[in-house]
């Protein structure tokens, strides 16, 4: 079943050789033919390749496919696409780049901004209206920084709840159902569990530091000074993390992500807390799933804040054709590109056009979106992953949350 996109804001972006063509102001001719940059000089006038880094399988077939769609508006332009994984890419551009046998345009996650900015490793975005025009605008906040647009945002994900349709009568929304429920399930199927989750990994356990309008690096996630990590709300809420262990008696070292997935997989757990990247699996797994919205913590009325990652496609510093390098990353956010993305891939969009999903599971994390945080992407953010990822798995094993978020605090103002 084909469903509608759920996040639709404002006019969506024209047609692709509009597009393309307003990217420089030049004709509709230009379009086909050389377009301009927005600089004036022009492009496709002068046979170019241009090399690509995405994740391998899909999301090269994907840049495979949009190439060939962008050489038919630019034949003097030819795609190179090489499988460079999402979470490889910020590092190994730092050495390829300046190497001289780095990307042109490469895929990374948003939250290495800082990080790449800091390296002097990426160009701004050369036409920030269109891709504003063409991208939600979380996903372009997510990419600014000191009010400059640095990445093109192509992708969100964000995690939500899987349940097992077998064995879930009525999914839980909020912290207490869900305990009750995973209690009673337990008691009625022994060697199962009601509820799994990665308990050390600070990616899932952030919802818990989200209670009373509490966000990591504050509301726009950008005061590296003021982690909020240990503050008030934050404890409460990693207090009732803690409490999840008397449906989960199983130690942290023993919850990993490869071990939860595991066990809902083979359909002995009811409830998961995963993302997208899963679909595929469990559905190959024979798992009857459905995704729904992360439970409410106590007090609140609304799912628990998740993180939202923006799949970004980054001009690299080092390229030699800048201009067509930016064209392509643009071109890649237009709607035609999101929606063709979408079809292969199975993401979730970041376009203010409609974007329709063959897959149902898709809504119930579009829903989730509605209620997450995107990752901030300052520098300081490199410090929080080790230090949180061991408070959350201290926790669980029954560590004082208070002492061991005051700990970690320490270490991410360190650096």
């Amino acid at each position: 079943m084909k469903l509608r996109k759920m996040f639709t804001v404002g006019a969506g972006a024209t047609a692709v050789a509009l597009a393309l063509t307003a990217c420089g102001g030049g004709t509709d001719d230009a379009a086909t033919d050389t377009g301009t940059s927005t600089n004036g000089d022009s492009i496709g006038s002068e046979p170019v390749t241009l090399t690509v880094w995405e994740s391998a399988n899909e999301s090269t077939d994907f840049i495979r496919q949009a190439g060939e769609a962008f050489t038919e508006l630019y034949p003097n332009i030819t795609i190179n696409p090489v499988s460079v994984e999402i979470g490889d890419a910020a590092t190994q551009i730092a050495l390829d780049g300046p190497a001289g046998v780095g990307p042109d345009v490469f895929t990374a996650p948003h939250d290495t901004l800082g990080n790449l900015l800091e390296q002097g490793m990426i160009l701004p975005v050369s036409n920030p209206d269109t891709v504003k025009a063409n991208a939600l605008e979380f996903a372009t906040n997510a990419l600014t920084s000191n009010d400059t647009l640095y990445g093109y945002p192509v992708a969100a994900e964000t995690f939500a709840m899987y349940y097992n349709r077998e064995l879930v009568d009525e999914v839980p929304t909020t912290f207490e159902e869900l305990i009750e429920f995973a209690t009673d399930f337990n008691a009625a199927n022994p060697g199962k569990f009601g509820f799994v989750m990665d308990v050390g990994n600070f990616y899932y356990t952030f919802p818990f530091m989200t209670m009373d309008g509490n966000r990591l690096f504050g509301e726009t996630g950008t005061n590296a000074d003021e982690p909020e990590v240990n503050s008030e709300a934050s404890v409460a809420g990693f207090g009732y993390l803690q409490q999840l262990r008397e449906i989960l008696p199983v130690a942290a070292g023993d919850l990993t992500t490869d071990a939860v997935d595991g066990l809902f997989g083979a359909g002995t757990a009811a409830i998961h807390i995963s993302g997208p990247w899963n679909v595929e699996a469990f559905a190959n797994q024979g798992i009857d799933y459905g995704v729904a919205p992360l439970f409410s913590l106590p007090g609140q009325d609304t799912p628990a804040i998740s993180f939202s990652g923006v799949r970004t496609t980054f001009v690299s510093a080092f390229s030699e054709h800048p201009d067509e390098a930016h064209a392509f990353a643009e071109f890649l956010t237009t709607p035609e590109m999101q929606q063709l993305r979408t079809d292969v891939t199975g993401s979730m969009s970041i376009s203010t056009s409609e974007i329709t999903y063959d897959n149902d599971a898709i809504t119930g994390f579009a829903a989730q979106l509605e209620h997450s945080f995107a990752m901030p992407s300052i520098p300081r953010m490199a410090a929080v992953w080790d230090a949180l990822n061991a408070a959350s798995a201290n926790i669980w094993n029954g560590a004082d949350p208070q002492a061991e978020l005051d700990a970690a605090t320490q270490v991410i103002l360190a650096d």
